[in-house]
């Protein structure tokens, strides 16, 4: 059996497919209980964050393996496979040893060295063994991987090399500059309770912010993270628990909203939080895309995705106020031409299209050119949400910020475009982060990660030829204990000293003869290639393939008992 992995994540997909490929807590049971039970796999763990989706199994063939977790991912995601596979990534064996290793000292975070992968790595393995998903190889793997990641963190320094993905957010959100001087005194709209939400929440009320108040759908988990954090030693913060039907109501009194909840539609609606921004200004919250200058309520704007086909790569309502892009600048990023892109668009043969909004071909060459490198350099068509600020008018100063860091997003996209909203989601997140840079400890790091693989790879080897070994000495001691019997026949006159000296003798002969090829081929074993080293013995010993699965099986039960809850 192998390891092998099959997933996505922030480097390999576009914000908008691990959105859609999200899976809900109830959709990771499913598909752990359905890699186990397919046919190339016997183990299965999933590991899924807001940036990631991976997929880990032992499996028997690898091509096989690949078909199958692909196909399993694609179902229980919700994403055609035909639409998710250019997205897959596929690691096996020590290469995907050395990506899990990897992600849990942070190299592969959106931020890198963040540490809170290591709770969700925690979280995975625990799920996996709650449900006798995981046997020995995933147990083994994921348990290392932590210690791999306690170590990257003890002994370098790549904390400072990255924050949490909360940190990060908040510092985006207060535009680079001091996160406690930016919060402190705001009021604090927490909605969510899990993980991410309880670090935010703690994260603020440390930046000295004036009040946190947690919302959530079950209303005693909130009161729960609000006691946490009124009656914390290091924090000196108001803080209350409120229902989901009382959100609308906090948002007109919050400066700071941080959503992360496993909901599969959208929390907060343009809408909603043009709607506080209103109330809290008293001028409307407008899109600051139109071309005049004037602006138009947001509630005015039409929805986010347009077209016949919902699948339409662009944000096609955008152009219409937008005077960064035009028809022909949309679809040159779209690598079609425009009067395919119309064709595209149900709104255009309705004639909703803003006529001024369309360019000659002359015009838009020189932006067609530069949305052309960007394609050919970025290696993707880049999401556009909203449009860069109209020359001479600048944007007001953010009355409302917001930190979206669900996956899939609990904050309407179309937010971006308010004037009076900063909004820092995780395409926002991305982006930001693409441009960080890299802490020295990282190379560190990397040896660290080069290191623990192959010490992880040499262990597996030994381990995968013991029960060989075990059967060997095992078939020994049985015909050592033959022999002994045999004798007994031949000289009953023998008293029991004596023949307990022949039974150590006889022994001694035996453990020496096996002693230097059984610690030899344990070594040779450990070492690239070795594995086939114990076919060998069992073939020069004519070892019982039955015995050996059988010893198998013991150690793997001896595991399962010493495994922690």
């Amino acid at each position: 059996m192998s390891l092998l992995v099959v997933g996505l994540s922030h480097r390999s997909a576009p914000v908008s497919v691990l959105e859609r490929a999200a899976l809900s807590a109830d959709a990771q049971i499913k598909l752990l209980q359905d890699t186990v039970a397919a046919e190339p796999a016997t183990e299965a763990a999933v590991l899924a964050t807001c940036n990631r989706i991976e997929l880990y199994a032992d499996v028997d063939k690898f091509h096989a393996g690949v078909a199958e977790l692909s196909t399993l991912l694609a179902q229980h995601s919700g994403v055609g496979l035909e639409e998710l596979t250019p997205y897959l990534y596929v690691h096996y064996e020590d290469r995907a040893v050395h990506h899990l290793f990897s992600v849990a000292c942070g190299l592969d975070s959106m931020v890198v060295g963040e540490g809170q992968i290591l709770g969700q790595i925690k979280d995975s393995l625990a799920r996996a063994q709650e449900l006798h998903t995981a046997g020995k190889l995933l147990n083994d793997l994921f348990q290392q991987a932590l210690r791999v990641g306690k170590r990257a963190h003890s002994e370098t320094g790549i904390d400072r090399a990255g924050q949490s993905l909360v940190t990060f957010g908040l510092e985006q959100l207060a535009a680079g500059g001091d996160v406690q001087g930016w919060a402190t005194g705001r009021r604090a709209l927490v909605i969510g309770a899990g993980s991410m939400s309880s670090l935010a929440a703690a994260t603020l009320a440390r930046a000295g912010v004036a009040e946190v108040v947690v919302a959530n759908r079950t209303f005693e988990r909130a009161e729960r993270l609000a006691r946490i954090l009124a009656e914390g030693d290091d924090t000196d913060v108001a803080a209350r628990a409120v229902p989901m039907d009382a959100v609308p109501g906090e948002l007109t009194r919050a400066d700071v909203v941080v959503s992360c909840t496993g909901a599969t539609g959208l929390v907060l609606t343009a809408e909603s939080v043009a709607q506080a921004v209103e109330h809290r200004t008293g001028r409307p919250a407008e899109d600051d895309g139109d071309d005049t200058g004037s602006g138009t309520a947001v509630a005015a704007l039409p929805p986010t995705s347009v077209g016949a086909d919902e699948n339409c790569p662009l944000d096609l309502a955008a152009v219409q106020g937008s005077t960064g892009f035009s028809v022909h600048g949309e679809a040159a990023v779209a690598g079609m031409d425009a009067a395919t892109l119309e064709q595209h668009a149900a709104w255009v043969d309705n004639g909703t299209l803003d006529r001024r909004a369309r360019r000659s071909p002359e015009a838009d060459a020189e932006l067609i050119t530069a949305l052309a490198a960007t394609v050919a350099t970025v290696g993707r068509i880049p999401e556009r949400r909203r449009p860069e600020p109209v020359a001479g008018i600048p944007r007001p100063a953010p009355a409302l910020f917001l930190l979206d860091l669900a996956m899939p997003r609990d904050i309407d996209a179309a937010v971006h475009r308010l004037a009076g909203v900063r909004l820092v989601d995780i395409e926002s997140l991305a982006e930001a982060s693409a441009d960080a840079p890299m802490a020295a400890d990282v190379d560190q790091v990397r040896r660290i990660v080069s290191d623990e693989v192959a010490a992880f790879g040499a262990a597996q080897r030994a381990a995968h030829i013991t029960p060989t070994v075990v059967a060997l000495r095992t078939m020994a001691a049985d015909v050592v204990a033959g022999e002994i019997a045999r004798l007994d026949g031949r000289l009953p006159d023998l008293d029991e000293r004596q023949r307990g000296e022949i039974r150590q003798a006889v022994h001694r002969v035996v453990d020496k003869l096996l002693h230097a090829p059984t610690v030899r081929v344990k070594q040779l074993a450990a070492e690239p290639g070795g594995a086939g080293y114990a076919d060998a013995l069992r073939t020069l010993f004519d070892l019982d393939p039955e015995t050996v699965a059988a010893v198998f099986r013991a150690e793997d039960s001896t595991d399962k008992k010493d495994r922690p809850a």
